[in-house]
């Protein structure tokens, strides 16, 4: 990915504009920290993010609008101007001691990233395409993420470092500071110049006008997001967005108070630090999950994230350390990687490239929207005697309800996310042939059975669902029944096998992935032993092919192999590397006899390597 055309230039742009917004709402919000304590903390910090909330909100329309017209390349390019001129306004409000001023630019600076943001997002995928949407949303995250981090470290300590405890009002504070605003400058002027030169990548042009009656009417705001709900999956990953960002926010804006009246603790080195922390598991998170996706976008990472950090904030308020804490953060950012990685991309796949820009702009809208009304609802609860440790509890409730959305439309992907999570702790998979399973007909896989993880390992590489054909005993398994039912297995037993195939063959003529081991039963001495006859009934009259597998001797010896070699060593620091070999497609009319000779020749040839 990284050997394209721009985007390593990109990548630098995305870091600057974070770190250059991030930077001026830090000086006010410790500025706000050195002058104000409890209930008033709290609401002037709501304040501040509500700046940073509202122009997503008020320019909805208009930004999306820009990013389906006009070269998002140049919209970054121009609105990195914009920028320049705005931080040169900060720097003459710092060093005036013009607080009031200061804290309306931030509502400027705001206005330029949601303007922004449509284009820098939608911009990802004509730079990569499809191929490589989850790594390079990855990266994006990681480098947002790493600005951030590292604004939140570099401005507090610069400001900590210029401020002593004899400036008492912002206006003293913000001229001790004032120099702050040149880097504030640079670091605009520099993002302009490699935002100048990002490749054009637009095919066409949307052909739509803009009609400013149509926007102050709110004509403009119902149409798009209309447009929105016309894919329930995009609208619904935008929401569980936009509940996760909510508890993001008011968990930042409460845990300055909660940490200077619980914990004592007042340098804002201590404070903004612990939450940047959250900043390094963002990172650490994204790589992992651009691991996980290599193959596909995980979005059963999401349900998985969503229910370690709802876990989290419900811990936080039983801690009183410090250090803790740390480690709660960093897990809290961990964990909000396998939420915002997958399903921005999951939103970035699933729209159409006419409409990007506007469903880009809806996400940005409705986010803002839901974190807007969150820091409201935290600002009234903060004013009438609400402390951290309730609004931590009421964030929370807000994440067990996140976990049901999720659940509700991932709860198989999750499923298979959580098996694949487990697995990779003992085993490394090495996928080969996976080229073979076509993505636009139905496919009988047939293969070699050695283990209780085979149904689980040969789905993990692949997006399409595969249906399975299982001993009826083995899905009526208490625990798993709901998984398979959900996963629509097919149920097979003796008495009922001619329904089986029937269902089997209904699936295929529907084009699905209907998985079998026609050895009936997993090895018990490592062999291959003969195929059974029972897929030959399927009727033939579906648009498809068989692809045979073979799934390596390397899980042998293992907890879930029936086989246990005398010669095999057991290293529990050591994972076992297990190869899974996808052949050539074969006609859907071949005989057992000649698909398990196939399958033969193949472990001849990949057991050899």
């Amino acid at each position: 990915m990284f050997k394209i055309a721009g985007v390593i230039n990109y990548l630098a742009v995305v870091f600057l504009n974070a770190f250059t917004d991030l930077g001026h709402k830090i000086i006010i919000q410790n500025t706000i920290f050195k002058v104000y304590d409890g209930s008033t903390q709290i609401v002037l910090t709501a304040i501040v993010n509500a700046l940073v909330l509202l122009p997503f909100i008020l320019i909805f329309s208009p930004s999306g609008f820009l990013a389906d017209r006009f070269a998002k390349n140049k919209i970054m390019e121009y609105a990195a101007l914009f920028a320049v001129i705005i931080t040169l306004g900060i720097t003459y409000a710092y060093y005036h001691g013009y607080f009031v001023f200061a804290f309306i630019l931030t509502f400027l600076l705001a206005m330029q990233s949601a303007i922004y943001g449509p284009a820098k997002y939608g911009y990802i995928k004509e730079l990569v395409g499809v191929k490589f949407l989850s790594s390079a949303n990855s990266a994006v995250q990681a480098i947002t993420t790493v600005a951030i981090l590292g604004g939140i470290i570099f401005y507090t300590v610069l400001f900590e470092g210029m401020y002593d405890d004899s400036l008492v009002t912002q206006s003293q504070i913000l001229q001790a500071v004032a120099p702050l605003g040149w880097l504030l400058v640079i670091g605009s002027i520099i993002e302009w110049f490699l935002a100048s030169k990002l490749p054009n990548k637009m095919i066409e042009a949307s052909k739509r006008d803009f009609r400013l009656k149509k926007y102050v009417s709110g004509v403009y705001l119902f149409r798009n997001i209309k447009t929105v709900r016309r894919n329930r999956e995009i609208f619904d990953a935008i929401i569980a967005l936009s509940l996760f960002w909510s508890i993001s926010q008011v968990v930042l804006a409460v845990f300055g108070e909660y940490a200077k009246d619980e914990l004592h603790v007042t340098n804002t080195i201590y404070v903004q630090g612990v939450m940047a922390l959250a900043g390094i598991g963002i990172v650490i998170g994204s790589i992992m999950v651009a691991k996980l996706s290599r193959f596909y976008i995980n979005v059963g990472l999401a349900g998985i994230g969503a229910t370690l950090i709802t876990l989290i904030v419900f811990s936080v308020p039983f801690l009183h350390s410090m250090t803790l804490i740390a480690v709660m953060f960093t897990l809290f950012g961990i964990f909000a990687a396998f939420i915002l990685v997958p399903l921005n991309a999951r939103i970035q796949y699933l729209a159409s490239r006419v409409h990007l820009g506007i469903i880009l702009a809806a996400n940005n809208f409705i986010q803002n929207i839901f974190m807007f009304t969150f820091l409201l609802l935290t600002t009234i609860f903060a004013y009438f005697g609400m402390n951290a440790e309730l609004l931590f509890y009421f964030m929370g409730f807000v994440g067990l309800y996140l976990i049901r959305k999720l659940y509700k439309r991932y709860v198989i992907e999750m499923f298979f996310s959580l098996m694949g999570l487990f697995a990779a702790l003992r085993h490394k998979y090495i996928y080969i042939g996976l080229e073979n399973i076509p993505q636009d007909k139905a496919v009988l896989l047939l293969g070699n059975h050695v283990s209780w993880l085979d149904w689980i390992l040969l789905q993990l590489p692949l997006q399409r669902r595969i249906n399975y054909m299982m001993d009826k005993d083995i899905y009526n398994w208490k625990f798993f029944h709901p998984i398979f039912k959900k996963g629509e297995a097919i149920p097979l037993s003796p008495r009922a096998f001619k329904d089986a195939i029937k269902e089997a063959h209904k699936r295929l003529q529907k084009g699905s992935v209907v998985a079998l081991f026609p050895e009936g039963e997993i090895s018990k001495d490592g062999n291959i032993h003969e195929f059974k006859r029972g897929y030959e009934l399927i009727p033939n009259d579906y648009e498809g092919v068989i692809v045979p597998f073979y799934i390596g001797k390397g899980i042998f010896g293992s907890s879930f192999a029936k086989y246990k070699p005398k010669d095999a060593k057991r290293n529990i620091f050591k994972r076992r590397e297990v190869k899974i070999c996808f052949g050539n497609p074969l006609p859907i009319n071949t005989k057992a006899k000649e698909l398990q000779e196939i399958i033969l020749k193949m472990r001849e040839k990949y057991e050899a390597e």
